[in-house]
């Protein structure tokens, strides 16, 4: 319970952390979500060129929740790179890049 309350509760983080500060974290889970989107669309994908749009057609049509996953799987893409660049511009607007090793 201790531990818990060190990292999670008092955890010694700066005052003038901001919400920018949440796209790591956002990064790491639209990461997830897309390999995991990925491995569910790849189990039904076949890259023949004769039947890969028959693929993806059957991923919308016959598989159980298939067109959620795929649309996930595009908007998780967007959504990563929105949080990408959001992240670095943080980086650059604070000048993270300016701080030595410790």
């Amino acid at each position: 319970m201790k531990i818990i309350n060190h990292s999670l509760i008092d955890l010694p983080a700066p005052s003038n952390i901001s919400a920018w500060w949440n796209f790591g974290s956002l990064l790491g889970l639209c990461l997830g979500i897309q390999i995991i989107t990925g491995l569910f669309l790849a189990m039904h994908y076949t890259s023949d060129t004769l039947t890969a749009f028959s693929s993806v057609t059957h991923i919308c049509r016959d598989v159980n929740y298939g067109w959620i996953i795929r649309y996930m799987h595009a908007n998780g893409a967007s959504m990563f790179f929105i949080c990408l660049f959001l992240h670095v511009g943080r980086g650059i607007y604070y000048g993270s890049y300016t701080y030595s090793e410790t």
